[in-house]
């Protein structure tokens, strides 16, 4: 079969050593460098500020407006643990942002909530998983991501044309909006990886798969199971929610928390779905292979079958003895090749008839 060119999954799994006293960006440092952008909004207007200076980021008060900082980029953790004390962000939370080989976690604390998770970016050929982090108050929110990505410029449209009832909504409304963008990107992700395993044929016997093949479904399984450790975290935060443990999420969102916990429950489901699927082309693959083996150890069979009464016959007329009625025979020759023809045709009828081939 032709050798499926399988989808790269790109992540960082390489857990640096950090001092617990210093803040260290575990990522590739030359990732991306940090751009801050703000969203100053409320019902009846709505400002934008692209690459907002440092000393700009002041500690968000209770103004009327609703506050969205968005930091792309984490390499430079000064900029970072700056704009986190500012807000009085726990130094813990800071590592926790900064250390992007973690798993997705929920915390709540005195004065904002911290919620921690993995997302996906797809390109053409590639699946490049990010750490996104997010802490938010009363009125505002702070996102965190590793790297840029275009999933919430849907949310930013709206909030600059006043579409949706995003900017009559408070910062917890903003936070569903991203975590339904991302939970949206997920699925995405699992219907072109089920697109990529309708590729695999194993129906045609004739062909032998490729041993590549086998390595390409095992990367699947693990990032589908990777998949499931991201979004579990997902579906314990909305479960939270539905007990009423966080303080920054008003009675009247709760329908939409709700809403992520099914579509994270559709998510896991989808991801069985696959792990089962994959784990049946893993048994097929070598069902096919066994199949084949079987066919050649036949084949071989039925080949030293036929030849091992054929060699005894010639084992026999070959030894040359002188006392052999047959060696001074006019026909013997002849006759043994009727001989021989006729055990073969026999010997090939039969199987033929028990449909051995």
């Amino acid at each position: 079969m032709e050798l499926l060119k399988p989808l790269r999954f790109i992540s960082s799994l390489n857990r640096k050593k950090q001092d617990p006293g210093k803040f260290v960006f575990t990522g590739k440092a030359d990732l991306h460098d940090t751009d801050i952008q703000l969203f100053d909004y409320n019902k009846e207007t709505c400002t934008e500020t692209k690459n907002v200076p440092l000393d700009d980021v002041k500690k968000f008060e209770e103004n009327g407006f609703t506050h969205w900082l968005n930091i792309y980029g984490l390499n430079k953790t000064e900029v970072i643990a700056s704009i986190c004390e500012k807000q009085d962000i726990h130094s813990l939370v800071i590592q926790d942002i900064l250390d992007v080989n973690q798993r997705p976690k929920f915390q709540e604390y005195d004065n904002f909530s911290f919620l921690t998770l993995k997302s996906i970016v797809s390109s053409n050929s590639e699946m490049i998983t990010d750490q996104v982090s997010f802490v938010f108050g009363s009125n505002y929110l702070i996102s965190f991501q590793e790297r840029k990505a275009d999933f919430f410029e849907h949310l930013r449209y709206r909030l600059r044309e006043d579409k949706g009832m995003i900017r009559d909504r408070g910062a917890d409304y903003l936070l569903y909006t991203m975590l339904e963008a991302i939970l949206d990107n997920y699925f995405k992700v699992l219907s072109r990886l089920d697109e990529e395993i309708e590729k695999f044929i194993f129906t045609d016997i004739n062909k032998e798969p490729s041993p590549n093949l086998l390595a390409i479904i095992e990367k699947y399984k693990k990032f589908v199971h990777f998949i499931q450790k991201s979004i579990l975290p997902i579906k314990e935060f909305s479960q939270v929610i539905e007990r009423g443990e966080c303080q920054y999420i008003e009675k009247r969102h709760l329908k939409f928390f709700f809403e992520i916990k099914d579509l994270c429950l559709t998510l896991l489901d989808s991801c069985e779905i696959l792990h089962a699927t994959l784990e049946s082309n893993t048994n097929l693959f070598f069902s096919v292979q066994s199949h084949r083996m079987n066919q050649v150890m036949k084949t071989l069979t039925i080949v030293a079958t036929i030849f091992i009464p054929l060699t005894f016959i010639a084992g026999v007329y070959g030894m040359n003895f002188t006392n052999m009625p047959e060696l001074d025979w006019k026909y013997g020759y002849a006759a043994v090749w009727l001989l021989i023809i006729f055990i073969l045709g026999g010997m090939l009828w039969y199987f033929r008839k028990k449909r051995w081939f």
